[in-house]
C-alpha cells in the first residue's frame, strides 16, 4: 500500500535536518585532508567560491524541484517532465547515493569504533601512537566489518520509523552541541605552541600550491559537502511547506556548512603543525589529530568521547539522507512497505561496502586504475557522478522545467525580489553548467 508522506514540523527543523544531511563526513572528515593534500589556503578559498556560486544555486535548484513536484527524486522528474528521459537524473541519484554509501558507511564504522573505544577510555593513553591505532582499526577485517554493521544497523533502525520524529527532533539539540564542542576544540588548538603556522597554511592562499586536480577536488568537495548532485535534497524538500523560503533555507544550510568547514580547518591544521604531523596525511588525518588534541586537554577522554558521539550523529544524519533517497524511490507508487525496503536496502548496502571496508587490509593489494577500492569509489562518486548529476540538474531546471513553477517555488514564502531570482537563473543557465562542464572534462582526462 502507498504510504503517506511526512512534513517537516518547522522551518528550523528542515534547516537543521538539511544541514545535518550536508554537515557530516564532507565538512568534518573529508574537507581537512582534502585541503591538506591540495595546498591549504588556496584550496579553501576555491572551495568557498565554488560553494557560494555553484553549490548554493544547485542547492536552491534541488529544493525547487523537490517542493515543486512534492515527490521523491525519481518520481519528481517524471512528474515535472512526463514521458521524457529526464527521469534518469533521479535514477542516477539513487545509484550515486548507493555507491557513496558503500564507502561513506565504512568511515561511519570507523567512527562507531572510535566512539566505543573512547567511552571505555581506550583511545587516549600516555605514549600512545594514534597513527598505529588507526592503522590497526582500518586494517583488521573483523573490526572494519563490525563497525560497518553497527553503523548501518543504526541507520536501518531510525529509518524504519521515518525521519520526522527522529532526525528532526534530535537535530534541534545535537547540531548546536556539535558547534559548541567544535569551538572548544578550536580554542584549544589555536593556543598550542606552533599553531600559527597551521593557521597560515589554512587561511593564507598560495596559488602556487594548487593544481588543476586540486580545483577539481574543490568542486567535488563543494558538491559532496552540500549533498547536491544526487537529488538527496530533492527528496528532503519534497516534505517542505510552501510557507518556507527556499533561498533563505538554502542560504542557511550553506552558511552552516562553510562555518563547519572553517572550524574543521582551524581545529585540525594548528595541531598538525604544532605536533609536526603531515598536513597531506590523507583520510586518517582526523582520526590521528583528534586524539592528539584532546590528550592535551583536561578531561580529554571525556571531551573526545562527547565529540566523537556528536561527530557520529553528524555522520548518521548525512547517511540518513542517502538511504532515504533509495528507500523513497522504491516505496513511491509501489506496494512496498518502508519496513521491507529499509531492511533489504540495509543488507545490500552492507554487502556492497565490504570491498571498501577491506581495502586497507586483506584487499590492500587490489587496485582500480591505481587506486584502492575505497579511493576509486570515492573518486568515481565525488569527481564524476556528482558533477554529472549536477550538470544534468542545471540543464533540467534551466531549460526543461516549467519556468512558471520555478519562479513560483523560488519566491514562495519569501520576500526576495526579481533581481535575486534573475541572478540565480543566470548562474544556473550559464555559470554553473559551464564551470561544471570544464571541470568534468578535465576529470575525464581530455584537458
Amino acid at each position: 500500500m502507498k504510504e503517506s508522506r511526512e512534513q517537516w514540523s518547522s522551518k528550523l527543523g528542515f534547516i537543521l535536518s538539511s544541514a545535518g544531511a550536508a554537515i557530516g563526513l564532507g565538512a568534518i572528515w573529508k574537507f581537512p585532508y582534502a585541503t591538506g593534500m591540495n595546498g591549504g589556503g588556496a584550496f579553501f578559498l576555491v572551495f568557498v567560491l565554488f560553494t557560494i556560486f555553484i553549490g548554493l544555486p544547485m542547492l536552491i535548484s534541488e529544493f525547487i524541484i523537490g517542493r515543486g513536484a512534492k515527490r521523491e527524486a525519481v518520481s519528481a522528474y517524471d512528474h515535472l517532465a512526463p514521458n521524457s528521459s529526464w527521469r534518469i537524473i533521479g535514477r542516477l541519484g539513487v545509484v550515486g547515493c548507493f555507491l557513496l554509501l558503500s564507502f561513506y558507511s565504512v568511515v561511519g564504522g570507523w567512527i562507531v569504533l572510535y566512539s566505543g573505544l573512547s567511552l571505555t577510555g581506550n583511545v587516549i593513553k600516555e605514549g600512545a601512537n594514534y597513527g598505529v591505532l588507526f592503522d590497526t582499526i582500518i586494517g583488521t577485517p573483523w573490526m572494519g566489518l563490525g563497525g560497518l554493521a553497527v553503523f548501518l544497523l543504526i541507520n536501518v533502525i531510525v529509518l524504519l520509523f521515518g525521519i520526522k520524529n527522529g532526525i528532526e527532533k534530535a537535530s534541534k539539540y545535537l547540531m548546536p552541541l556539535l558547534f559548541i564542542f567544535f569551538i572548544i576544540l578550536v580554542l584549544r588548538s589555536i593556543t598550542l605552541d606552533g599553531a600559527m603556522a597551521g593557521i597560515e597554511f589554512f587561511l593564507s592562499p598560495d596559488f602556487s600550491r594548487i593544481t588543476g586536480e586540486g580545483i577539481l577536488y574543490a568542486l567535488g568537495q563543494s558538491f559532496f559537502s552540500l549533498a547536491v548532485g544526487f537529488s538527496c535534497m530533492v527528496t528532503y524538500s519534497s516534505y517542505l511547506s510552501k510557507q518556507e523560503s527556499i533561498p533563505n533555507s538554502a542560504g542557511s544550510v550553506v552558511t552552516l556548512n562553510i562555518l563547519v568547514s572553517l572550524l574543521a580547518g582551524l581545529a585540525i591544521f594548528p595541531v598538525v603543525f604544532a605536533f609536526g604531523l603531515e598536513p597531506a596525511a590523507g583520510p586518517g588525518l582526523l582520526f590521528v589529530v583528534l586524539p592528539t588534541v584532546f590528550s592535551q586537554m583536561a578531561f580529554g577522554s571525556v571531551f573526545l568521547a562527547l565529540f566523537l558521539l556528536l561527530f557520529l550523529f553528524a555522520t548518521l544524519t548525512s547517511s540518513f539522507s542517502l538511504l532515504e533517497i533509495i528507500i523513497s524511490a522504491f516505496i513511491a507508487n509501489k506496494n512496498y512497505t518502508r519496513r521491507k525496503v529499509t531492511l533489504i536496502t540495509g543488507c545490500i548496502v552492507f554487502l556492497a561496502s565490504i570491498p571498501a571496508a577491506l581495502s586497507f587490509g586483506v584487499l590492500a593489494d587490489v587496485s582500480i586504475f591505481g587506486k584502492s577500492v575505497f579511493d576509486a569509489t570515492d573518486f568515481l562518486v565525488s569527481n564524476i557522478l556528482l558533477p554529472l548529476g549536477s550538470l544534468l540538474i542545471a540543464i533540467f531546471i534551466s531549460f526543461r522545467m516549467d519556468q512558471a513553477i520555478v519562479m513560483e517555488e523560488f519566491r514562495s514564502g519569501s520576500k526576495v525580489g526579481m533581481g535575486i531570482f534573475k541572478a540565480w537563473r543566470f548562474l544556473m543557465r550559464y555559470v554553473v553548467p559551464v564551470t561544471i562542464l570544464i571541470v568534468f572534462i578535465y576529470s575525464l582526462g581530455f584537458i
